[in-house]
């Protein structure tokens, strides 16, 4: 029976909303953008400000920045060790399901798409956390596919309550859910919540989701809010690089973190770039490709302009381009990463989100990153006292 396709602007039932003006500043900002308009001089009279602007942010994103990228990256680099000395953090997601209620053509989870579903019980979500910490590392990202029923509150709360005994740092990219189930989430040990507005123009964001709770724009664009009220440490902000114009919704998620930032200014903000990748069924390349050299503009943009903020660069990236922008933009690298359900220990129980271009282990990484001149750190300072290195 097909779905009735509501309006993507109106929350749905059980949706929590909250009186925040951020989303309009971030939409009315974004309409005035033109990043045609920037020259090279714009761009090296933001270089030269010690702290830039929304306009300089726009210039440092614009075509005419291309020109500049080895001075961006020079005056990047040194911020990164400004604020982050030489030190890179490591940490690796788990999926312990991947079903999913909604229709979003981009997606791998997509709940039309056939893949294999597959959930882990505490059982195997132990025995998963277990060969992860064995690795060595401290930090875990634990994901879901955005579906209620199979991946309750609960049951995210549960698996949390297991990762706590293994790790000091932990984060989650699940479905967005309101402020009193962030605290909950937080007291059974989640520290930081990642989630991805995937696009920030609102025609093309209802365009690629069909039906579902993610089709709700508004619901989604505030979660990070609802998840700092919820009592959580950090957000994560980022779009889907190559879904539509990567300049604007890159320069969106960056005024969005900066309005968070300066409306709570005792969160940690980072950003992630996920950029489009081939998955489960659908193999073809995009006509948005945003390549490698758009890429590092995007990260050094967000290193000017918001410097103290954490960067991570994920699997979905080659590792010759991950080596290069450690320390440079990045302050965090993800390794020995598998993005099936489960699997880090045998047989995976459920199809990957997507795949990924850079499968080293733990070991591997490390080595890179001491290779490279830098300081692995696998320890959160914040919740143990002090960093534990190798």
């Amino acid at each position: 029976m097909k779905q009735e396709r509501y309006d993507h602007m109106e929350y749905q039932e059980g949706m929590e909303y909250i009186n925040s003006d951020i989303m309009d500043r971030v939409l009315e900002a974004v309409s005035r953008y033109d990043y045609s308009k920037y020259t090279v001089p714009d761009v090296m009279a933001a270089l030269a400000s010690d702290y830039p602007s929304e306009s300089d942010f726009a210039a440092f994103l614009s075509p005419a920045a291309a020109s500049c990228l080895e001075l961006m990256a020079q005056k990047s680099k040194a911020e990164t060790a400004k604020h982050f000395g030489n030190s890179v953090c490591l940490f690796t997601p788990l999926y312990i399901a991947n079903y999913c209620e909604n229709h979003c053509v981009y997606c791998g989870f997509n709940c039309h798409n056939k893949i294999h579903r597959g959930k882990l019980d505490m059982e195997e979500i132990e025995h998963e956390l277990s060969c992860i910490a064995s690795t060595g590392l401290q930090e875990i990202l634990i994901l879901t596919g955005e579906c209620r029923s199979a991946s309750g509150i609960g049951y995210i709360g549960d698996a949390l309550k297991l990762a706590k005994k293994h790790f000091t740092t932990i984060g989650i990219e699940i479905y967005p859910v309101n402020s009193d189930e962030y605290r909950y989430l937080q007291e059974c040990g989640a520290d930081f919540v990642s989630v991805y507005q995937e696009t920030y123009n609102t025609v093309k964001y209802e365009q690629v989701h069909l039906s579902g709770p993610k089709r709700c724009y508004p619901y989604r664009f505030n979660s990070q809010e609802r998840a700092i009220m919820g009592g959580m440490r950090g957000v994560a902000f980022g779009s889907l690089l190559g879904l539509d114009n990567f300049r604007k919704d890159a320069f969106a998620a960056g005024i969005h973190a900066d309005l968070i930032q300066k409306k709570y200014p005792h969160a940690e903000i980072s950003f992630s770039f996920p950029r489009l990748r081939p998955y489960k069924n659908n193999e073809e390349n995009n006509s948005n490709d945003v390549h490698e050299t758009q890429l590092l503009q995007v990260m050094l943009a967000y290193r000017l302009f918001m410097p103290f903020t954490g960067i991570t660069i994920s699997t979905r990236e080659r590792a010759g381009f991950r080596d290069n922008v450690i320390g440079l933009a990045a302050t965090k690298i993800s390794a020995g990463v598998k993005v099936s359900i489960g699997g880090h220990d045998g047989e995976a129980k459920g199809d990957e989100q997507f795949e990924i271009s850079d499968p080293r282990s733990v070991d591997e990484v490390k080595d890179m990153i001491v290779q490279n001149g830098l300081q692995p750190v696998f320890t959160d300072y914040i919740n143990t006292g002090s960093a534990r290195v190798c």
